[in-house]
């Protein structure tokens, strides 16, 4: 009898391939899927509240959850990593995995690899070993997170054993590189120094093995860096974004421009990162907000005057934040790599390279932002290097580190202060005397939200909370998190 099961058939969206004619196709939106979520939705204005960049205005109340540490599962990242360039860099992995050429399968196996890292970074434990399946398993198990950083240091291990050259990728499909290979493999020793330092306070961390690989490679670590001499990291550069259309634009300027206005009325300096830079006269304040006055975290409800200066806190000017459209969004920045080499020196007790790194992520952060002058480095500069014990030395990478990152590495600065526990937090009770906690304010030190002291026990966030998207369809999925107070594995050092 008669069918009509192919002239039916038009369950097909007109806009998605039925074929991938080449995996290049896929490199650009998978490049640019895992940069939008660096500085996108969740992780830019999470990262940049939690870290005390910036805080809730008091006329606007969008992140007011955030800064009182409510119940958090920026599960717009999760899903959108998980579910557009994770699957897309496997595809090209698994379709290539077995050519000559083995230019497409490094890059994707690198930038996956990144990926994953960053995911288990944020929430610790997930699916991993058994995600990715389709079809085949809609309940993949839940890895710990040990055993997931032992397997990604496998897979790069792997990865940077591949001769890459008789490889090569198509340019004009790579925004981060444009096809060079040789600083492919260079991201990908990057990935590593990075994998291995964020183990710093586990008992799998081992100081001098970590020097060694760090300084034996440090050639093309410094490469990789540089951007005097080598590649600047690795990046979506801002001549790629038009910041005259929508969805071209930079997501932080996505986030302002076309009447978003989230930065103009939501968010505002915060005292604890604008007071920091004000006071030791470091010339990026100027470069990350327009005015120089902060409020205190999560103070959004006070009609107290603070300050003494006859306007209450709810009336105050404050700062607020600088965008451009040609702004630089980094997948990997050159500070973030200098800076891990300078701790790596440091813990090794190697205080001369330690310096050498330290200065030369200062200055790139400096570079970055446009300003040639590095006298906070020179000597009399707060910034300067004092070199001390190994902690102090930790300290003080750890601090330029964060102030480096703002607008440019926020889920980043988030995950390493929990790592190092720098900034140090102070339990100055803002709300009991706003007057003196204005007057003697911790300077360099983050303060607990005044808003929601209460709620972590006067901790700070330390992972969101699982998604509902996991939760509720996964039949492995543990049970949800109490709060976003809970730390991941590799989070063990003491302090809050």
């Amino acid at each position: 009898m008669p069918g009509c099961s192919n002239y039916l058939d038009v369950n097909h969206d007109p806009n998605a391939l039925a074929e991938i004619p080449d995996v290049k196709v896929l490199l650009p939106a998978t490049e640019m899927g895992i940069a939008n979520n660096l500085m996108g939705w969740d992780f830019c204005f999470g990262g940049g509240f939690w870290v005390e960049y910036w805080t809730q205005s008091y006329t606007a109340s969008q992140f007011k959850s955030l800064c009182e540490y409510l119940p958090q599962q920026f599960g717009t990242a999760y899903q959108s990593l998980l579910s557009q360039p994770l699957p897309d860099l496997k595809y090209i992995i698994d379709n290539t995995k077995d050519n000559d050429n083995k230019g497409y399968y490094f890059v994707a196996e690198a930038l996956s690899i990144f990926t994953w890292q960053i995911l288990t970074d944020v929430w610790g434990d997930i699916p991993y070993s058994e995600t990715l399946q389709g079809d085949k398993n809609m309940s993949p198990k839940q890895d710990k997170q040990q055993d997931i950083y032992a397997d990604l240091l496998k897979r790069v291990d792997a990865l940077l054993e591949i001769d890459l050259s008789k490889s090569s990728i198509d340019g004009k499909y790579d925004y981060i590189f444009g096809g060079d290979l040789e600083a492919w493999s260079y991201f990908a020793y990057a990935v590593k120094l990075k994998l291995l330092l964020r183990l710093s306070e586990t008992s799998q961390y081992d100081k001098t093995a970590v020097y060694n690989y760090t300084f034996s490679n440090e050639e093309p670590l410094f490469y990789f860096a540089s951007s005097d001499y080598g590649y600047g990291g690795a990046k979506i550069p801002g001549s790629v974004w038009d910041d005259t259309k929508e969805g071209k634009r930079h997501p932080m300027r996505e986030f302002q421009q076309g009447g978003a206005g989230y930065f103009s009325t939501n968010v505002i300096g915060c005292k604890t990162f604008v007071d920091y830079l004000k006071d030791n006269g470091d010339p990026r304040l100027g470069t990350l907000f327009s005015g120089t006055k902060g409020a205190f975290f999560g103070d959004f409800d006070s009609q107290y005057d603070s300050d003494g200066n006859g306007t209450t806190d709810d009336k105050e000017t404050y700062c607020t934040v600088k965008t451009s459209g040609n702004m630089d969004l980094f997948i990997i920045s050159p500070w973030e790599t200098f800076f891990d080499m300078a701790e790596v020196a440091a813990r090794a007790g190697d205080l001369d390279n330690a310096q050498y790194y330290y200065e030369s992520a200062v200055t790139e952060s400096l570079v970055e932002q446009g300003i040639n002058a590095t006298g906070i480095i020179d000597e009399g500069g707060y910034a300067a290097w004092q070199g001390g014990t190994v902690e102090e030395c930790i300290k003080q990478i750890a601090m330029q580190r964060w102030v480096a990152n703002c607008n440019y590495q926020h889920i980043e600065s988030f995950l390493e202060r929990n790592r190092t526990k720098y900034p140090s937090v102070n339990d100055i009770d803002i709300k009991a005397n706003r007057a003196f906690a204005y007057a003697n304010f911790p300077v360099g030190d983050l303060t607990i939200s005044v808003n929601g002291r209460e709620l972590l026990n006067g901790n700070l966030p330390a992972s969101p909370m699982y998604p509902d998207a996991y939760i509720f369809r996964n039949n492995n999925a543990p049970p949800q998190k109490a709060n976003v107070g809970e730390k991941v594995w590799w989070n063990q050092k003491k302090g809050k």
